[in-house]
């Protein structure tokens, strides 16, 4: 099936790894241009190598999204690519664990600048270039937005703010045929949750205990099957969809416990 993603440009931010690392992998083999961001190079320098031997456009910007105009800087360079923008994957964040009892108001208030604030940044100045490109935005938000997790207040302020963002922007960018939508990851294997993991005493016996409790076959979600959402959103193909808040979890949030 064509997704008619040849030749767009699309920004992926903390796009070298786990959930943004697939979705950038998965825009390049669909024929699309994935422009990456992250801080590390070695990580985005070694992703466009590995799409360049396989005949794939790419393109990395390391970039700290949380500095003074890194966002608009990130888009001017995106620009002198002189193929417009198409789409922008908002995904950077991290679970930093800033809770209400062990936290305090100015690391709360840190957490939801470097988890939220980019979001909007990114998308404020990607905007007009969306506007003359009819394209769209995904935002990656998390389960915790609806689910809670305890003990990290500041994401999950972030990821609520990030789904209302969406439906927000929706509605306002309607005019000009933009679409925005978002995912909610849920159970999904990428080195921030392997890092998780390994702070038990047994991660495999932790690992063994979640995935019991995902219904669709006891597994965890593949990077690979956010990415393909991710890509069907970009597309297209999904013309008539905006405001959808899409969980590809294997059911692990909306399903009852007691299937599994």
């Amino acid at each position: 099936m064509d997704l008619y993603l040849k030749d767009k440009v699309i920004i992926i931010t903390g796009g070298t790894k786990g959930i943004g690392g697939a979705i950038s992998r998965a825009i390049a083999y669909e024929g699309g241009i994935p422009v990456f961001i992250g801080r590390n190079a070695t990580d985005g320098e070694k992703l466009v190598q590995e799409l360049k031997s396989d005949g794939l456009k790419s393109h990395f910007i390391q970039a700290d999204l949380n500095e003074k105009d890194a966002c608009k800087n990130i888009v001017e360079k995106v620009l002198l690519l002189k193929k417009g923008i198409f789409g922008l994957v908002n995904n950077a964040g991290r679970n930093d664990g800033i809770g209400l009892e062990h936290g305090n108001p100015i690391n709360f208030a840190q957490s939801v600048t470097e988890n939220l604030f980019h979001y909007y940044e990114m998308a404020h100045y990607c905007l007009p270039y969306l506007k003359k490109s009819e394209g769209n935005i995904v935002n990656i938000s998390s389960k915790v937005a609806l689910t809670g997790q305890g003990g990290t207040s500041g994401y999950a302020a972030s990821k609520g703010a990030q789904l209302a963002l969406t439906r927000e922007w929706a509605a306002e960018l309607l005019p000009y045929n933009i679409r925005v939508n978002a995912i909610l990851p849920a159970e999904v294997m990428t080195p921030l949750y392997e890092s998780w993991l390994a702070t038990f005493d047994h991660p495999q016996e932790k690992l063994n205990e979640i995935v019991q409790k995902i219904p669709l076959g006891h597994r965890m979600t593949k990077a690979e099957e956010i990415a393909d959402m991710a890509l069907f959103l970009l597309s297209k193909r999904s013309a008539h969809t905006t405001g959808q808040l899409l969980s590809p979890d294997g059911g692990y949030v909306h399903l009852d416990r007691s299937l599994t």
